[in-house]
């Protein structure tokens, strides 16, 4: 492997640390957007057993927002309930902005690692034609094919080596990206339950 990286040039180098900060990136984003961790089950109903049993204080609320991201957007509307409709739904908005916000994370990193991995490897491709090309133009001609071979290895392995970041990390990125969205919509369907659930339009 060492030795691989070595034919690919100093472009290699740049080239597997954002494959690193992009794995790392994955990982953490696969972990933190699972469904269980930002939308817990039955979490509206759980608040309004409480109210209905007037257990529904500082205290639930508090723990409530440290719950969950969901936990978090509707504590932010309960705070505000005694407020009218207009200001809880209000307060549940902005929270949403703020988690949907958190949600998205290290995404536009890991879109720039999807986008200048390819332009790492062109560089190293481009360095390696110089190489090739610098075998025509010695004294000794091409009475050396090894300076050719490196240079062509150079070129394949520094261009393969930024594709293969670049896209795992595009995949991702558009993966993550609609994940959010998603997220962000099932969220917000939550909290328009709980505003009807907590002004009278509708008791589960």
């Amino acid at each position: 492997m060492l030795e691989v990286i070595k034919a690919g040039g100093w472009v290699m180098w740049p080239i597997i640390a954002c494959s690193i900060v992009a794995m790392a990136i994955i990982g953490e984003r696969l972990w933190a957007l699972r469904t269980s961790n930002i939308l817990p089950r039955q979490l509206v109903p759980q608040i309004w057993a409480l109210q209905r049993k007037n257990q529904l204080d500082a205290v639930h609320i508090r723990q409530l927002r440290v719950s969950s991201p969901l936990g978090a957007i509707l504590a932010a509307g309960l705070v505000n309930y005694k407020h009218g409709r207009d200001v809880m739904k209000e307060s549940l908005e902005q929270a949403g902005r703020q988690v949907v916000h958190e949600l998205g994370r290290y995404l536009n990193t890991l879109g720039t690692i999807a986008s200048i991995s390819p332009y790492l490897g062109l560089l190293g491709s481009v360095l390696g034609m110089i190489k090739v090309f610098s075998t025509f133009s010695m004294a000794s001609g091409l009475s050396n094919p090894a300076h050719l071979a490196g240079g062509i290895s150079e070129i394949l392995i520094a261009t393969a080596s930024g594709l293969a970041v670049a896209i795992p990390s595009l995949m991702f990125h558009r993966y993550f990206q609609g994940r959010v969205d998603e997220l962000a919509v099932r969220m917000e369907e939550e909290a328009l339950r709980l505003i009807e659930m907590m002004h009278g339009e509708r008791e589960e």
